[in-house]
């Protein structure tokens, strides 16, 4: 293993726990789209290239768009549960 691969999975392990210990959602998201984006660099470095696009597309795309829409709604039920408080 190289350098720049040892970098990578510790990039991973870093990722791994600051989104456990994230407290806003957003930066959860945020941290765990780095995480798919690293770990397909690391497949694109295990020669598996077919993988790596797949992790790329579902992982870091869709996946967080996903969240990123969940996240959005999430925020705009707790808008509307002030207004109707008032």
């Amino acid at each position: 293993m190289n350098l720049f691969e040892i970098l990578l999975f510790l990039f991973l392990i870093l990722c791994a726990v600051s989104v456990s210990f994230s407290k806003n959602l957003l930066n959860s998201i945020l941290i765990y789209m780095s995480f798919s984006l690293v770990m397909s660099i690391i497949w694109l470095c295990l020669e598996s290239p077919d993988l790596a696009i797949t992790e790329a597309a579902v992982g870091a795309g869709v996946t967080s768009i996903l969240f990123f829409v969940t996240l959005k709604k999430i925020r705009a039920m707790k808008e509307e549960r002030k207004d109707e408080s008032k």
